[in-house]
């Protein structure tokens, strides 16, 4: 990419139809580290691949719990997804208060995409530079959207954002007809095989740069669907996941954190 007369700012078209700003932020997602999201039938599941930026400093958080409900996985500007996060937090708050139900998954990622789409069309703002995947449950069963930084959402069954990603994306698509009738555990070993494949030869998944999260429906013994809160699965949590997942892969869940990350700010 190199400067031209037409990525000053957000609003201005190139004659070709182009918005460059929103290319470029979508550039920021594609150096972010990966994320993969997969949803059957009861469960949805987010996988992330975590990047320390200096060997000093502690790994970026990648999934966000939004409500008991509702989380999210980011691959872009970290900050972007705060201010993004924080936004979905007060909505779904205010869903609880003035109606007494929990935000539906649709009404909230919509919301999210308007307030992007709104920065293309003022002169002073930016795209937002990140890319998220929410995962949710509500009335109508589990849902997996992506959302992109020109603002548009759309319903995924599985889905992979982020740096090297289209290996990960290879591996969705040759098992897609499996995930409808996963359970729980299933799923999660798929999400973690997938983002095995976004990473380098002589890269591993450790507890320290991968996490987990999780949000489904269960049956209770009287036949009633029950929510499983969104769960977060981090640190000394994620060995036997990763022990499940990558068994008979001679590939231990112990080992060296991920490369360092790249002198912008994504993750």
């Amino acid at each position: 990419m190199f400067r031209n007369n037409y990525d000053n700012d957000a609003i201005t078209f190139s004659p070709q139809g182009r918005i460059f700003q929103i290319e470029y932020a979508s550039e920021a997602v594609k150096q972010g580290s990966a994320t993969v999201g997969l949803c059957s039938k009861t469960h949805v599941v987010l996988v992330a691949l975590k990047r320390n930026a200096e060997d000093l400093s502690s790994y970026q958080k990648k999934i966000i719990s939004v409500d008991t409900h509702l989380g999210l996985s980011l691959a872009g500007l970290a900050s972007d997804a705060r201010v993004l996060s924080n936004f979905m937090k007060r909505q779904a708050l205010a869903s609880k208060m003035t109606y007494g139900r929990p935000i539906p998954i649709e009404r909230i990622v919509d919301q999210i995409g308007d307030r992007a789409q709104s920065n293309t069309q003022n002169y002073s703002n930016r795209p937002y530079g990140v890319g998220l995947m929410v995962a949710g449950v509500d009335d109508t069963g589990p849902h997996l959207f992506e959302f992109q930084p020109s603002g548009m959402t759309q319903e995924m069954v599985a889905c992979a954002i982020g740096a090297r990603s289209q290996m990960a994306r290879t591996y969705l698509e040759r098992n897609l007809e499996s995930f409808a009738e996963c359970g729980r555990e299933e799923l999660v070993t798929h999400g973690l095989k997938a983002l095995k494949e976004s990473l380098n030869q002589d890269k591993e998944l450790t507890v320290e740069n991968a996490s987990v999260g999780v949000v489904g429906v269960a049956e209770t013994e009287s036949g009633k669907k029950k929510l499983e809160a969104f769960r977060l699965y981090d640190g000394e949590e994620m060995a036997p996941l990763l022990e499940r997942a990558l068994a008979g892969e001679g590939t231990k869940p112990e080992g060296e954190g991920e490369a360092q990350g790249e002198s912008m700010d994504t993750s």
